[in-house]
């Protein structure tokens, strides 16, 4: 019998190795496959989770029993061969959760076991886990997979070095289209955005901006979104942004495109910071969080400002 919880999903990341208790994870991203031997060894395998984001597990054998300590600090979804997983805000980075499932057929191996690695920055979308050699229709999904990665960051490199190659500056607008009548709309979102108590970081002025590409992905259309805000620092250090991600308010990620800053913000001064993201049109719509973070935090936290709209 089957033993659910409850509610939606989260984020994971497998490691090829047995982790150390006390060895931070070299996360990766992506659809991660695991095959169950019966001579595996015994120790939890980590898998790296990030709060508010899905992280779903995949299994080829229906599942009979999930233990998921605390598992209020968590939204999951469970059916018969899979497992969603939701963390909640109060875990923090760093934080590490077991999780052990067995399988109803009681066949070799009978269980596996993982250990859960809240991470600040990085997660896995899908773990695939099977007690058997992977088919052949496997391995042709994951070559798949991998071309259309690899077809992604192709274009992203072609992006960038017709834009890295033409004029700069207005005329580098200019000749990408964008200063047309109606290129870029811009908006005072100072209002709107909410610096979070325990942020570093105040946003004292905010403003967000939209621009057509002019291409179409899917049948949608792609626009360039930007937001550029002057934050003071309330802190005792300098701090410089290294990453940056802005969530949709169903938890979805933006590709974000660059970081841009002039300087480190010195302590008790103030900076413009500006961030850069590309979506389609209908992605665009609605109210985001954006989550900045330096070399600093990415372990531990980051800086979080609620309300960011666009024109």
């Amino acid at each position: 019998m089957l033993v659910l919880f409850s509610a939606p999903l989260l984020q994971l990341v497998l490691l090829a190795a047995p982790m150390e208790a006390s060895a931070p994870p070299a996360c990766e991203v992506g659809t991660r496959h695991l095959e169950l031997t019966a001579d595996m060894p015994a120790e939890a395998l980590a898998v790296c989770i990030r709060p508010g984001l899905p992280t779903s597990i995949i299994f080829d054998a229906k599942l009979g029993r999930v233990e998921l300590p605390e598992r209020e600090r968590f939204r999951v979804i469970a059916d018969e061969t899979g497992l969603t997983l939701v963390p909640k805000g109060a875990l923090t980075p760093g934080e590490r959760v077991p999780v052990s499932v067995t399988f109803e057929d009681g066949a070799d191996p009978a269980g596996v076991r993982f250990l859960l690695v809240v991470h600040a920055s990085e997660a896995a979308r899908l773990v695939q886990v099977t007690r058997q050699p992977r088919s052949l229709e496997s391995y042709r999904e994951g070559e798949r997979q991998a071309w259309a990665e690899a077809r992604l960051c192709g274009e992203d490199k072609a992006r960038l070095e017709a834009e890295c190659s033409g004029p700069r500056g207005l005329l580098g607008l200019l000749a990408r289209g964008l200063l047309r009548e109606g290129g870029i709309s811009d908006k005072n979102i100072t209002k709107n955005v909410i610096s979070r108590p325990d942020n570093t970081l105040k946003s004292m002025d905010a403003r967000s901006y939209r621009a057509d590409t002019g291409r179409v992905e899917g049948g949608r259309k792609v626009v360039r979104l930007a937001v550029a805000q002057e934050l003071r620092n309330h802190g005792s250090t300098s701090w410089t942004p290294t990453g940056a991600v802005l969530v949709g308010p169903k938890g979805e990620e933006l590709k974000v495109l660059g970081v841009w800053t002039q300087e480190p913000i010195p302590p008790g001064q103030k900076r413009s910071i500006g961030v850069e993201v590309e979506a389609t049109e209908e992605a665009a719509r609605g109210t985001f969080t954006l989550k900045l973070w330096s070399q600093e935090e990415e372990a531990d936290g980051g800086e979080f400002f609620e309300g960011v709209v666009f024109p």
